[in-house]
């Protein structure tokens, strides 16, 4: 049983402004794992002024040299490490993640980013000189931009954590983290890694909460500089708002409703063998993985039935079994809100190939079989809106230009895969999709390469070089 009384802030663990505590459980039993405090209003208020402390004091994280940043998050990475598979362990205990998928990505991901960005900062200079067009010369200078506030969410949230947390802190910035309330453990392991790098005090920052009001204080907080957000176009809106009016500069990597694209001339069995690391990876619980699957109308059985052959083939089962492929849902809010979708798509006219059920055998826990849904059409529910479950939706397309017109009919804009025996062909295809990121016969994440949605996906980037400037000020200093 974990059991974690006490907030994460100023470099040491301090008692709540609340008795509040966050009940943790499996989504694979149900049973309680522990507790964590819950942050209030005036937690957020203490943590805030802690960072505000660490970035103004004239000795501090953001006048050090990138080359005594990058060896103190060296020392972090290094605890982020020894820590990784109980931190796969954490996550998957809590939102259902297989291993298998998590010792890629929870366990893996934060050490990785945490050294790209500390390396980058270090080989970067701080200031250039530009020769002026009128006379003289200019510095420009990039400065850290102060105090962030990283909101994450339960998906993935020690990857999502550190496309913040990694750039952030190697520009200089100090953070204040709130973690979803249903993954929460693993949050509380960083601090931990934290501590035991020796991170000056103020400069990471973790306060849980029970509800939307601290991270809603967190966005206004007059001594907050940027916010950097994950999670659902809704309350990514509501904190755009927020920022827009606070004049106040904001990442938002929001949902989606990517597709994928296969050509007349896809290899299928080329495109099953990483199918489900594009489309139903994590339970569908993905904001970038292609839930459209857009097949060509003359072999559009041949596609359905492949599809539904994989989805079916999948071993269902406990999180922490490494041979699990489709483990539970997060909550029982999100399968609830995933069923409600499958009975709207078969209200539509959908046809359900396979899956749509509870799983026999999992009386505790909240699983949902793999699903397969046919006869769609691009203006379903289904095809419009993000499920965040694991279900695709199969829809016929006449053609090339068919094709990108249905894969941009959509709010979204996020991922996406082209599928096709002609590289080139795919390619031109793939310029034409309007989406941040996008794939040709697969889809593999680039942390050196900006991620980022465009129409309600989102704002800004995150990674590669683009993921630093997003934490940096510009300076001119005109100079004769």
């Amino acid at each position: 049983m974990y059991e974690y009384p006490s907030l994460f802030i100023d470099g040491d663990w301090r008692t709540p402004s609340t008795p509040l505590r966050i009940a943790v459980r499996s989504a694979a039993t149900e049973e309680l794992l522990g507790h964590v405090a819950a942050g209030d209003e005036a937690d957020i208020d203490h943590a805030v002024a802690a960072a505000r402390r660490a970035f103004d004091d004239p000795a501090g994280w953001a006048s050090w040299t990138p080359k005594e940043r990058a060896d103190a998050l060296e020392r972090f990475a290094g605890e982020l490490a020894a820590r990784g598979e109980e931190i796969v362990r954490r996550v998957s205990s809590q939102n259902g993640m297989p291993v298998r998928v998590g010792k890629h990505t929870e366990g893996a991901v934060p050490a990785t980013l945490v050294r790209y960005y500390a390396g980058l900062m270090a080989n970067a200079a701080a200031e250039e000189r530009r020769r002026s067009l009128v006379a003289g010369g200019t510095l420009v200078r990039r400065d850290p931009i102060g105090v962030v506030g990283a909101i994450v969410p339960w998906n993935f949230p020690q990857t999502l954590t550190f496309f913040k947390l990694a750039p952030a802190l190697a520009a200089g910035c100090t953070v204040v983290l709130k973690p979803s309330s249903e993954t929460v453990l693993d949050a509380m392991a960083v601090a931990e890694a934290a501590v035991a790098a020796g991170l000056p005090p103020g400069v990471l920052n973790i306060v849980p909460g029970s509800g939307r009001g601290a991270g809603a204080h967190l966005v206004a907080h007059p001594d907050v500089d940027k916010i950097a957000f994950t999670g659902s176009t809704a309350a990514g809106r509501s904190i755009a708002e927020t920022c827009g009016r606070l004049l106040r500069p904001v990442t938002l990597e929001l949902g989606g409703k990517s597709a994928a694209i296969i050509l007349d001339d896809a290899d299928l069995d080329a495109v099953l063998k990483q199918a489900f690391a594009t489309s139903l990876l994590n339970q569908g619980q993905s904001c970038y993985i292609t839930t459209r699957i857009l097949a060509p109308r003359a072999r559009y059985d041949e596609v359905v039935d492949a599809f539904t052959a994989l989805a079916s083939a999948l071993r269902i089962g406990d999180p922490l079994d490494p041979t699990t492929a489709i483990g539970p849902l997060a909550t029982q809010a999100q399968r609830d809100s995933v069923e409600a979708y499958l009975a709207k798509a078969v209200a539509e006219g959908g046809r359900i190939t396979t899956g749509g059920r509870r799983p026999a055998g999992f009386d505790r826990g909240w699983y949902l079989e793999p699903t397969i849904v046919t006869d769609v059409r691009n203006d379903h529910t289904i095809a419009r809106e993000e499920i965040f479950g694991p279900v695709l939706a199969m829809i016929p397309h006449d053609g090339d230009d068919d094709a990108v017109r249905m894969a941009n009919d959509t709010d979204y804009g996020l991922g996406g895969t082209v599928w096709t025996e002609d590289l080139d062909r795919g390619t031109a295809i793939a310029r034409r999709v309007r989406t941040g990121t996008i794939g040709v016969n697969g889809y593999t994440m680039d942390p050196g390469a900006p991620f980022g949605g465009v129409k309600a996906s989102g704002l800004g980037r995150e990674l590669g070089p683009e993921g630093l400037t997003a934490y940096q000020q510009v300076k001119s200093i005109y100079v004769p």
